[in-house]
């Protein structure tokens, strides 16, 4: 119950600074991905299923306020909240590379993905450019902010953890 609390404020507080704080200190309109970072997070952090949940209600909540279509920012963070659970097992939470690296090709994904069904279904095959001025710069905002994010994540999903482990040794 605890940790169900703690993530909903997270991904609503990832989400207000996303949507809000980042868009007024954007760098030529691009803003990063907080809400990509959170999803990859818990997904390499927790696994799986966890990813899983927390992409869809971070994307969800992206397309409740942002999107067009109910479900597609929720496909997508739910797909990269579970891919990125897929490398739990490999997980060191000293190794700042491993994660850095999942955000990374979280993050082109992502865009990749919104550019072929946002725009070149659109016909507007401008690749080349969308990649030079919204994917690049994106993933290095992203980047960037996840140094900073990344260690508040890890300690939460630790003192979570060690809570959890403290509760379940009272019931033993």
């Amino acid at each position: 119950m605890k940790r169900t609390i703690v993530v909903t404020v997270l991904i609503i507080f990832c989400f207000l600074l996303q949507s809000t704080v980042f868009h007024a200190v954007a760098f030529g309109g691009i803003v990063p991905n907080l809400l990509i970072v959170l999803a990859a997070s818990f997904g390499f952090m927790r696994g799986e299923k966890t990813g899983l949940v927390i992409g869809f209600f971070c994307g969800l909540l992206m397309d409740i306020f942002f999107g067009e279509v109910i479900g597609f920012y929720a496909l997508l963070y739910m797909y990269a909240g579970y891919a990125n659970g897929k490398f739990n097992h490999i997980f060191f939470p000293e190794d700042v590379k491993l994660p850095i690296a999942l955000i990374i090709c979280s993050d082109f994904c992502y865009s990749l993905v919104c550019y072929v069904l946002m725009f070149l279904m659109r016909t507007r095959f401008h690749f080349g450019h969308y990649f030079l001025y919204v994917i690049l710069p994106e993933i290095v905002y992203t980047i960037v902010v996840t140094i900073f994010l990344y260690p508040v994540i890890l300690w939460i999903n630790r003192k979570l953890e060690d809570s959890e482990k403290r509760s379940a040794k009272k019931f033993v």
